[in-house]
């Protein structure tokens, strides 16, 4: 039976501007700093907000058009996240990373009307921009005095924000009214368009809040201080900044990821949660050498986070753990912490759990299931496809239909990835799907084999592809990045097999082949680009 409602109630819709109400609310006079060139407090993030929206409907942008975005982590970039979607308008995130080809399918595929572009990136849209299609006003953002461009536009972001009033009264809407557009790039085919609602938004950050609230290794609480280390071109930087901005604390934006700038914001800011991809995480310790990190909270996604990495990283003062989603997942469904009971365990011990995919956090309902769509044991053994419900997945793919059928397939989103279940309820991602090598008529994984190839005291990088075999269908192959003194194959095959005898690896998971590489391909969000592998290694 439906609740009755009164004529005169009002029905609040849950919308993005509640977010930053809420840190308003809570830290008028706290910080929010970008890289060493300004520094402003909350309450002045709330009259920058309001100022941009000024600006942007000067340019006409209404309930329902796009604005789309170019720039790297900084203040500009979290003002965007509330301005363009408190208008009612939606805020579509480029990926700068994109060839300038994907970049301009992405413009004309969301339709944007108005683009505001770092002036960094300015050479790659005049490459393009007798080619976009919708685009009508152009905004530049940047961090040096002037910038030229033979493309007219309507200004200077910082110059344009000071001559805008101060107050801007925000429209209601439904809370339903889509808020983001973004662009998965995945291995193949055309970038695919995956858009959330305000709801969705609000409901995955209250879900986030909630799932990293307490005590306990890890969490994410109002006095700590935050800086994104994934773009916030992708997937709304994990929908940190917005939990950042819920909680009212301290936030640090770095601009371009430069290992040297990176860790010196972290000694300056004494930042204490951070996320990242095992690249970035493999990059920072690299130009850190020997140094510490205190008390530096760290959730590593987009690629499997290997023990060897991550008792590194442990040992160097970073409580790293992962997460996973993808982006159609808004992204976050799992978080491998630790139960309070491991965590007096040895580092090697506690890399072992803080490796696995971790476990589905609240209002997420995860399956792992058989080709019949039946579930499979949690045993830590039977595989399954891993596929989800909550309430912040995107409902399908931009203008693509027949893509969404199949994303949504049986009525649950299918992520394509192979996981088991143990008894404890930690998933653990075996492989994608696309990834898994089958050789003999069984099945290795690439990333087991990776993970022990990485245990290898001279192998700084390694990706696994299966290559064709006249004999067994498919074997295994390395690509590997490393230390000057390589080892060769046969040094490798017998490090390999001490595996084999321990149980630990299938003997069909040794690879027939070892290629050293001055670096290994990745995709514009740092994944192993398995695919390109494939067509330059068959």
């Amino acid at each position: 039976m439906q609740i009755t409602k009164t004529k005169e109630a009002f029905q609040s819709s849950l919308l993005l501007g509640a977010l930053l109400q809420a840190g308003v609310r809570k830290a008028p006079q706290q910080q929010i700093h970008y890289r060493d060139q300004l520094s402003f407090t909350y309450r002045q993030l709330n009259t920058r907000v309001q100022q941009l929206a000024h600006v942007l409907t000067a340019q006409g942008v209404t309930v329902g058009q796009t604005v789309a975005v170019m720039d790297w982590d900084s203040h500009r970039y979290l003002e965007c996240f509330f301005a363009v979607p408190m208008l009612g308008a939606v805020l579509h995130t480029i990926n700068v990373r994109l060839s300038p080809e994907q970049i301009l399918y992405t413009i004309n595929h969301a339709e944007d009307d108005v683009l505001l572009v770092n002036s960094e990136f300015l050479p790659v849209l005049e490459s393009i921009w007798s080619r976009i299609e919708t685009v009508k006003q152009v905004i530049v953002l940047t961090d040096e005095p002037a910038s030229t461009t033979s493309i007219a536009t309507v200004g200077e972001y910082e110059a344009l924000l000071a001559e805008a009033p101060a107050n801007f009264v925000f429209p209601e809407f439904d809370e339903n009214t889509r808020a983001t557009t973004f662009y998965t790039t995945g291995t193949t085919g055309l970038p695919k368009g995956v858009y959330f609602s305000h709801r969705q938004l609000v409901m995955h950050t209250l879900a986030m809040r909630s799932a990293t609230a307490g005590v306990g290794h890890g969490r994410f609480n109002g006095d700590d201080v935050y800086m994104p280390m994934t773009p916030m071109f992708h997937v709304h930087a994990w929908g940190a900044p917005l939990v950042a901005t819920l909680l009212g604390v301290k936030q640090v934006y770095p601009g371009r990821y430069e290992p040297a700038t990176l860790l010196q914001l972290i000694e300056q800011h004494q930042v204490t949660f951070t996320h990242c991809v095992p690249t970035i995480l493999q990059m920072l310790l690299s130009a850190a050498g020997e140094q510490q990190f205190k008390g530096l909270k760290m959730i590593i996604g987009g690629a499997a986070l290997t023990e060897s990495l991550a008792v590194r990283a442990l040992q160097q003062g970073i409580d790293v753990f992962t997460g996973y989603g993808m982006s159609e997942t808004c992204p976050i469904l799992t978080l491998s912490y630790l139960q309070p009971h491991m965590q007096s365990w040895s580092l090697e011990e506690q890399a072992v759990i803080r490796c696995k995919t971790g476990v589905p956090i609240d209002f997420v309902s995860l399956r792992i299931v058989d080709e019949q769509m039946q579930d499979v044991p949690h045993d830590g053994q039977a595989q399954g496809e891993i596929v989800v419900r909550s309430p912040w997945l995107t409902q399908s793919y931009l203008k693509d239909e027949e893509g969404s059928k199949q994303l949504w397939a049986g009525g649950w989103l299918h992520t394509g990835d192979l996981a088991v279940i143990d008894a404890q309820g930690y998933v653990k991602i075996t492989d994608r799907i696309k990834d898994v090598i089958k050789t003999g008529g069984e099945w290795v994984s690439s990333l087991e084999v990776e993970n022990i190839l990485l245990r290898h005291p001279q192998i700084q990088e390694c990706a696994v592809i299966g290559v064709p075999d006249a004999k067994w269908g498919e074997r295994p192959l390395a690509v590997l990045v490393g230390a000057e003194q390589r080892p060769e194959g046969t040094e490798l095959v017998a490090f390999m097999q001490t595996y084999v005898e321990k149980g630990l690896l299938s003997k069909y998971g040794i690879p027939d082949r070892f290629i050293w590489a001055a670096e290994i391909p990745k995709t514009s969000v740092g994944k192993l680009n398995k695919k390109l592998m494939r067509e330059q290694y068959i």
